[in-house]
Parts: structure tokens; sequence; C-alpha cells
């Protein structure tokens, strides 16, 4: 059960750019039907979920050759994502750019999906490190990241964005602590 509740909290930490993305979202559109909110929260949780599974099949093929520094190389990804979520949410936030964009255009969408994803590439190559059930991460992922998005759409719509940025910090302190845990329980578990 511990393991399952670890993803959930990876989970979670993984999806607030797609939450700050989808918040944008709301904030862009005028009038956003369920359908298109439906779409871009799948687009956003497809991605998310499909990056893990990337990260996993490259890690198992290396997986052997690591397994005396696994749990560094967990440590330092969810680390350096953590950090580099909340370095970049602050530059946005300190040069005040937020852009006005179509999130319903294919081309945008796509690219969102992308972006907001990476992070969950280099979690799945540290879930081939750490023997975690990769069809059941990926699933949580996404669906989780699905429910996330709707809801930062809906949020983007009722608050005009004030909290989009703190939600990004928030996920990157969460996947810096993950590393952290990870690290601890190999070094003294």
């Amino acid at each position: 059960m511990d393991g399952i509740f670890f993803i959930f909290i990876l989970a979670i930490g993984l999806s607030f750019d797609s939450f700050a993305v989808s918040i944008s979202s709301g904030l862009s559109l005028n009038k956003i039907s369920f359908f298109n909110a439906c779409k871009i929260a799948f687009s956003l949780s497809f991605f998310q979920a499909l990056m893990p599974l990337i990260g996993w099949f490259i890690g198992s093929q290396v997986k052997n050759y690591m397994l005396a520094f696994d749990h560094w190389i967990a440590f330092g990804l969810l680390f350096l994502l953590g950090i580099k979520m909340i370095y970049e949410s602050i530059k946005a936030w300190k040069n005040g750019k937020e852009k006005k964009f179509n999130p319903l255009n294919f081309y945008v969408l796509i690219g969102m999906s992308l972006a907001t994803s990476i992070d969950a590439l280099a979690v799945g190559l540290s879930f081939a490190l750490l023997g975690v059930h990769i069809i059941i991460a990926s699933f949580i992922i996404g669906a989780i990241t699905f429910i996330i998005s709707m809801t930062g759409i809906l949020v983007g719509k009722k608050t005009g964005g004030r909290f989009g940025k703190q939600m990004e910090i928030i996920g990157g302190l969460i996947l810096m602590g993950i590393g952290l845990k990870i690290l601890i329980q190999h070094l003294y578990f």
C-alpha cells in the first residue's frame, strides 16, 4: 500500500505543471464547453501517462548497469526536476509574462502536453530503476493528471489564475521531497 500512496503523491507532484497550464487554458478561453475542457485534460493526461512508460522502457534497458547507484539517480532526477519547476515558476512570475494562447489549437495542445510531461519521462526512468509496476503507475499518473487538469480549467475560469504559479512551486517541492525520501530509504533502510 505504501507504494500506491507514493505513486499518488508523485502523480500529484507531476500534475502541477498541467494544473498551471489548465488554469491558463481556463483563463484564455471566454467560454469553454465540457467537451473542450475534456479534450485539453485528456491530452495533458495522455502524455503524462505515456512519458513514464517511455522512460521506464529506456531505464529497464540500462537497469543492470546502474543498480549500485540507482537511488542516487532517482534522487538527482526528481530533485533537479523539482528545482527546475520552482525556478521556471519564479522566473515567469518575476517576468510577468502570461501569454494569451488558444489551448484548443492542435499544435498548441500537443506542445503544452509534451512540455508538461517531460518531467514524467525522467520519473519513468527512475521507476525502472526502483522496480515500480509501470502500468499501474502510468494509469494513476494519467488519472490524477486528468482530474487535476479539469480542476485547473475550472479554477482558471473562477479565480482569474491567482494561484497557478504557487501550485507549480508546491509541485516542485513535492518532487524534491519524494527524491529525498528515495535517497533516505536506500541509505538507511
